[in-house]
């Protein structure tokens, strides 16, 4: 980055290569849509390119550009206004079709859309620190310095988002019982 920095702007292609396939899980864990997914990232490297006078070698590359990418993802959600999970069950087509392992995956599909609703449900600050966390595998202090908060705040913001997660798990398994009972 210090080398696209320095006007070598060819250099931002290797920065793509390397970094564009984290910051679309990012964005898809964020959006599930694959499309406005891609184009976030876009707008990621094109806010790189815009605001490279910004970054300083003091921090970490990765911390830099997921500051950029939250920033995106913020607007994006402002204009849109949506905070939805894709319900594609198109990727377990293939797999239920094998009658041998229907059921297992019948069952772990269950269990997914689930997760996928429970995530849904999330306020999005808490959304988006799981995604940086256990999806894009940031340590607590990289999480810290794109929140610009301390490491104490994030691994309370990650207990927290935890905790409800569970609950909105928990709450959606009881209702799905409870619907599949038969029950009024």
């Amino acid at each position: 980055m210090l080398e696209v920095k320095a006007g070598q702007l060819d250099k931002l292609g290797i920065l793509f290569e390397r970094h564009s396939k984290s910051l679309f899980g990012f964005f898809y864990r964020m959006t599930g849509d694959k499309e406005i997914s891609q184009d976030l990232v876009q707008n990621v490297f094109f806010r790189m390119l815009k605001y490279r006078h910004t970054f300083t070698a003091e921090g970490k590359f990765i911390t830099w550009m997921y500051h950029l990418a939250r920033n995106v993802s913020a607007d994006y959600f402002k204009k849109s206004k949506k905070f939805s999970f894709s319900k594609n069950l198109d990727l377990w087509a293939n797999r239920l079709s094998d009658p041998s392992t229907r059921e297992e995956d019948f069952g772990k599909e269950q269990e997914i859309a689930l997760l996928q609703q429970a995530m849904d449900r999330l306020p999005a600050d808490k959304r988006e620190v799981l995604v940086l966390s256990r999806y894009q595998e940031l340590k607590y202090q990289e999480i810290a310095k794109v929140l610009n908060c301390t490491e104490g705040n994030v691994k309370v913001k990650v207990h927290r988002a935890f905790q409800e997660l569970r609950n909105i798990f928990m709450k959606l398994t009881q209702e799905r019982k409870y619907e599949a009972g038969g029950k009024k």
